[in-house]
C-alpha cells in the first residue's frame, strides 16, 4: 500500500508542471520589505577589524502597464534604516527620522535621501530581462524580486540558468544563477539557488538560498540569500584583504 501512494505522489508531481512568466497585476503596488545583515572582516597588518551592518529597507512596485509580452513597472524606495557597529561605536541612521542621524554618516546619508521617494520606471518582458537602459544601483533590490524565468515548463527538480545584477562595495556585478525547483503548489514555486561572480571581476565569492515565486505573477514574494565575497581594498598605499559575510531577506506584500 505504501508503495502505491509513493507511486501515485510521484506521478501526480510529475505532471503538476508550471511555466513561469513575468504578469504582475495592473494597478497593482506592490511593497518590498528587505533586511540584509553583513559582517565585513578587514585584514591590516596581521590584525583583522570587524564591523557588522544592518540595512532594513522599504520599495514600492507598481504595475503601469501589463501586456503578455511587457510589463513596465514604477519603483521608489521609501525608506531605509541603517545600524552599523565597528571598534565599539555603534551609528545609526533612519530616513523616517533623519534628525537623529550620527554625524558621521553624514557623507553616507545625504546619498541615501536623495534617492529616496523618487520614482523609477522600468520594463521587463515576460522572462524577466530587462528592457532599455540600465537600472541605476538603488534600484538593485528589483533584481531579486523580478527574476529571469525559464522558457520551459518547470516540474519538480527542474533546473535553468540566469544572469543577475548584485552590488557589491557600490559595484555592480554580474552573477552567474542557476535555480532548482524543489516544490510546486497553486500558491507558490518553491526554489533553491546557487550564485558564482564572473570569474573575470576582482571580486569573487558566491551566492546560495532559496525563494518563493508567484506562479500568476512571477514575481518572487519572499527569499533567504546567504553570500560570502572576497575583494581587496587599497588604502593609503596598502592592499587590504576583505571578506564579507552577509544574509539578506525579502518580503513582498
Amino acid at each position: 500500500m505504501l508503495v502505491l501512494v509513493a507511486l501515485v505522489t510521484l506521478s501526480f508531481m510529475s505532471k503538476n508542471g508550471v511555466t513561469l512568466r513575468l504578469q504582475p497585476k495592473k494597478g497593482q503596488t506592490y511593497t518590498a520589505t528587505s533586511k540584509a545583515n553583513a559582517m565585513t572582516m578587514i585584514e591590516v597588518q596581521g590584525q583583522t577589524m570587524n564591523m557588522s551592518q544592518l540595512v532594513e529597507a522599504r520599495q514600492t512596485f507598481t504595475a503601469k502597464e501589463v501586456t503578455e509580452t511587457q510589463s513596465d513597472i514604477e519603483t521608489q524606495i521609501e525608506s531605509i534604516k541603517m545600524t552599523i557597529s565597528q571598534m565599539g561605536m555603534k551609528l545609526e541612521y533612519d530616513s523616517d527620522h533623519p534628525e537623529k542621524t550620527n554625524p558621521m554618516l553624514a557623507g553616507q546619508t545625504k546619498e541615501i535621501e536623495q534617492s529616496l521617494n523618487k520614482p523609477h520606471t522600468v520594463s521587463f518582458d515576460a522572462l524577466g530581462h530587462h528592457v532599455g537602459d540600465t537600472l541605476s544601483l538603488n534600484m538593485n533590490q528589483l533584481h531579486n524580486i523580478i527574476i529571469e524565468l525559464p522558457e520551459q515548463e518547470l516540474t519538480v527538480g527542474s533546473t535553468w540558468n540566469s544572469k543577475s545584477m548584485q552590488i557589491v562595495s557600490n559595484t555592480k556585478l554580474d552573477v552567474d544563477m542557476e535555480y532548482t525547483v524543489t516544490a510546486i503548489s497553486k500558491k507558490s514555486v518553491d526554489v533553491s539557488f546557487t550564485g558564482h561572480i564572473d570569474p573575470d571581476e576582482e571580486i569573487t565569492g558566491g551566492y546560495s538560498g532559496t525563494a518563493s515565486i508567484n506562479p500568476q505573477t512571477g514575481m518572487v514574494m519572499n527569499s533567504t540569500t546567504k553570500s560570502n565575497i572576497s575583494l581587496t581594498m587599497n588604502e593609503q598605499g596598502m592592499s587590504l584583504p576583505v571578506t564579507i559575510v552577509s544574509t539578506t531577506t525579502i518580503e513582498v506584500k
